[in-house]
């Protein structure tokens, strides 16, 4: 891993590495599917299928790729619903543009 990496990020992946290891899941319903960065025009996306822990601009092709690919595995639900309660929590931070985006993306068809 680069040495550049900040320990939250390093703290996120070993989570998601070690939620995966398994190769199956036993979260009680706690898992957060994204960490909000920059008053919501990033976030760390957390991927249960890969493992992997990914920092993306909200408003980037490649954020909507990766909702797109936990969608097709299943996670939409979660996934709009965290963005719905990023959205109440942080009203000012666009979550509610964000999920608007992605669904006329079409992200949440393939759920």
């Amino acid at each position: 891993m680069a040495s550049n990496t900040s320990k939250t990020a390093r703290a996120s992946v070993r989570a998601g590495q070690a939620g995966a290891a398994g190769g199956a899941l036993s979260v009680l319903g706690e898992f957060k599917y994204l960490i909000p960065l920059n008053n919501g025009k990033n976030a760390y996306v957390r991927n249960l299928t890969n493992g992997k822990t990914v920092h993306l601009k909200t408003d980037s092709g490649a954020f909507v790729e990766e909702i797109r690919t936990l969608a097709a595995a299943g996670h939409g639900p979660k996934i709009r619903a965290e963005l719905v309660s990023l959205a109440a929590t942080f009203p000012g931070h666009g979550w509610d543009d964000t999920e608007k985006r992605l669904v006329e993306a079409g992200v949440f068809d393939a759920a």
